[in-house]
Formats: C-alpha cells, sequence, structure tokens
C-alpha cells in the first residue's frame, strides 16, 4: 500500500524510514518532508482538501499523522467515511494534548495519578495561586510546540513566567499551574486501538537547552532509550496508575483513539505520576525509540485502525538508541536559516540521521531551515557505547553556530 506522513520533522523522516521496511509498504510519500526525506511533497498540513488531494492523485491508502496540530484541527474527523484510513485521534480524542486544562480535568474524572493542580483564564488570575504554591510548575493551556511549560522553582520565578505566557500568548491565554514534582521523567509511547494499547521502549527526553538541564525549554535536544533504571516493576506501576485509568476513561466518555498516547511521566518516590498527555509521536523520543522497534510499524498501525491490537506484542532490538540534536545557533530563540551543511557523507554507516529542519536549495546544496536542524542515531550494546558512537559522528558534521548538548543520556538518576 501507498502511505504518506503528514509533517517535515526529524519525527516524520523517523517515521517514513520506519515504514518504508515494512514488506507491505509501497511508496512513503513525506507532506510536505525536508532536504533528507524521498518522495515529498508540497502541499500544506493544515489544508486537509490540498492533503487529501495530493493523497488521491497518488493512490495512497494510509495517511500517518505526525504533528500535533492537525490533530487537534480534526483531521482525522475530515476524512471519516472516505477511502483514506488516516492513524491518529479524532478532535476530541486531541484534547489530551490541545488543552492543558481538559487533560488535567480527565486525569482527576478518571484516577489518573497526576500532580495536584488548578487551571484559570488566564495568567493574571494564577498569580494568587502560584504565589502561594512558590515552587510550581506554570502551562499555557494550548499548543506550543514544547515551549509553554516553565519549571519554576520559587514564588518569583512563576509570577515571571505567567508575565512570559501573558506576553507571548496573550492576556487571556487560559493557563495551568501545578505543583512542582521531585524525581525522575520518562517518556512511554504507546500505540492504541482504544482498548489495547502497545507500548514502545521507555525513553528520556533532554528539553532543557544547556548541559545540565539548563536553560529554557526547547522541542527538545536529544533522546535515548530504554531507561536503564526503568524496569518491569515500575512499567507495572504505570500501566496500573496511568496507562489503564486513561484507557478506561477514554471508553467511559465515549472518545474513540486509533492513534498515540505519549504518557510524559514523573516517577516519584511515592510512585508515577503522569507530566503531560501527547496525541502523537513525541519528538525526539520517535527517533530513538522506532530505531528500537523490531516490529513492523505499519502492522502495528494497522492493527491499531481495525481493533485486532491484541494479538501483537511489540518485539525491540537489544541495546541502547541515543538520538543527539544537532541546532542551529540561537535556538530556542531566534536564528539564522539557508546556512550550507556539510559532513553527512563522512558518517558512518552504523549512524543514523534524521533531518528536521532542513531543505535543499535550487542547486540541491543542502541547507538548514530551522531551530532543531539534524538529529543524529547510534546504537550500542551499552548506552555508554552508543553515547561515544553518537558524539563522535557529531563531530563530523559541520554548519556555521551548530549547536547541541554534550551529555545526552548522563543524566543520573535519583534514588
Amino acid at each position: 500500500m501507498n502511505i504518506a506522513v503528514l509533517g517535515s520533522g526529524g519525527r516524520e523522516h523517523a517515521i517514513a524510514w520506519k515504514l518504508a521496511q515494512s514488506p507491505m509498504a509501497g511508496t512513503v510519500y513525506v507532506m510536505p518532508g525536508n532536504g533528507g526525506t524521498a518522495n515529498n511533497v508540497a502541499v500544506d498540513p493544515m489544508d486537509f482538501d490540498a492533503v487529501g488531494a495530493a493523497c488521491r492523485e497518488r493512490d495512497v491508502e494510509l495517511l500517518v499523522v505526525g504533528p500535533e496540530d492537525p490533530l487537534a484541527a480534526g483531521i482525522v474527523d475530515h476524512f471519516a467515511g472516505s477511502d483514506l484510513k488516516v492513524f491518529g485521534p479524532g478532535a476530541a480524542g486531541a484534547r489530551l494534548e490541545g488543552s492543558k486544562a481538559w487533560s488535567k480535568d480527565f486525569m482527576a474524572r478518571h484516577g489518573v495519578a497526576t500532580a495536584a493542580y488548578e487551571h484559570f483564564p488566564s495568567p493574571h488570575e494564577a498569580r494568587e495561586f502560584a504565589r502561594a504554591l512558590g515552587a510550581c510548575v506554570v502551562k499555557y493551556d494550548g499548543l506550543a510546540a514544547g515551549k509553554g511549560v516553565f519549571v519554576c522553582h520559587s514564588a518569583d520565578e512563576a509570577l515571571e513566567a505567567l508575565d512570559t505566557v501573558a506576553e507571548r500568548y496573550g492576556a487571556d491565554a487560559p493557563t495551568v499551574v501545578e505543583e512542582l514534582l521531585i524525581g525522575n521523567e520518562v517518556s512511554i509511547l504507546g500505540l492504541t486501538d482504544g482498548r489495547h494499547i502497545a507500548l514502545l521502549q521507555p525513553s528520556q527526553d533532554h528539553k532543557q537547552r544547556f548541559d545540565g538541564d539548563q536553560g529554557p525549554n526547547t522541542g527538545g535536544m536529544g533522546a535515548f532509550c530504554p531507561v536503564p533504571a526503568f524496569d518491569l516493576a515500575m512499567l507495572e506501576q504505570v500501566r496500573a496508575a496511568v496507562v489503564e485509568p486513561t484507557l478506561a476513561g477514554l471508553r467511559a466518555e465515549g472518545i474513540p483513539f486509533h492513534g498515540v498516547v505519549y504518557f510524559g511521566l514523573m516517577m516519584c518516590a511515592e510512585g508515577p505520576k503522569l507530566l503531560e498527555y501527547n496525541v502523537r509521536l513525541g519528538d525526539p523520543e520517535t527517533e530513538a525509540v522506532l530505531p528500537a522497534l523490531q516490529s513492523d510499524l505499519l502492522e502495528l498501525i494497522l492493527a491499531c485502525l481495525d481493533g485486532s491490537l491484541a494479538l501483537y506484542t511489540p518485539q525491540f532490538v537489544p541495546g541502547y538508541f541515543v538520538d543527539l540534536v544537532q541546532a542551529s545557533g540561537g535556538y530556542p530563540g531566534s536564528y539564522p536559516k539557508g546556512i550550507e551543511i556539510t559532513g553527512l557523507d563522512e558518517l558512518p554507516d552504523n549512524v543514523l540521521v534524521f533531518h528536521a529542519g532542513t531543505r535543499r536549495d535550487e542547486q540541491g546544496v543542502l541547507r538548514t531551515s530551522g531551530g532543531r536542524v539534524l538529529n543524529l542515531v547510534a546504537h550500542g550494546t551499552t548506552l555508554d557505547a552508543a553515547i561515544q558512537r553518537v558524539y563522535a559522528a557529531a563531530e563530523q558534521v559541520r554548519f556555521e553556530g551548530k549547536v547541541q548538548r554534550g551529555d545526552i543520556g548522563r543524566r543520573e538518576w535519583l534514588r
């Protein structure tokens, strides 16, 4: 079958790469794609009619949605009843990510373990609660590409974060304030048909821009999987406290869900608590967890769509995978574009490259076009071996102003 992957980042490159390995896959298109993806189709992912026309012209039977915005805008509902299968939740299910306030209320309704919280119609109205909490987390209610969450260690930081929300998203921006949890962050992504779920390898994202988890939040500076300290007992705790109550809640509210649920978790001393949902594969976690998946991704997606997922148990490649993001200087603030990228042809065969913010100019020269530019992914029998391999490869890649963290995979597990 012909397949289209909607989106243009490193996540979409990794999805297309993995889908193309299936013996059931025909041509895998990427809409609109980037400088590293093949079979690109220049179409706006938010123009659903144009997406549909592009799929019909190419006999595409399955559309896999990468980013969150089309899901929140109802792309799955748009194609309901058509011949095009779309992998992802409808707009009702996408509220798990699209509204922080709605998702926190959903957690509370269905007994999903999470932090204590309140939500407010505006940042100004949240100030008193944030001042009383002191150390807390401030979240803009809507979609913010991973940049709308502020971890605050004092009341002054919380008030400053609320001012930033007001400045960035508007004086009437709905806002969530919740208690600051202490523990170890873990991301678990699962493919679901709404009743059963196939969990992928647990991973850790590195959100902050600088080493030691310092600086502003970004879309993610790297990730690795699996997480050595995250054991089967912890996984069963997560299933009981978070995963199963989530699926039960979706069923209880009559929300069909055929797609991905991303569980952003904090493993606390008292047990796991859910920080947030995403309703699509995370980025940069995808670039690590899909290479670690030995099973056929297309087979799993089709099982989610036809309700047969209970028949499948994902299998994984032994060892560890580390994804290192190389970004433009200035990211996550302003940064230049159009800078030539060299050295990719010097990388060893055992290092994967997933493009994110790249494009080809009229002469075919590869240039930067975004904040996060490239994902380098290495495999090793140990985590340390994978780390050493990816950083050795990173030295070969060159573009002016290139920045990266030096400690991906090195975060210590708090005891």
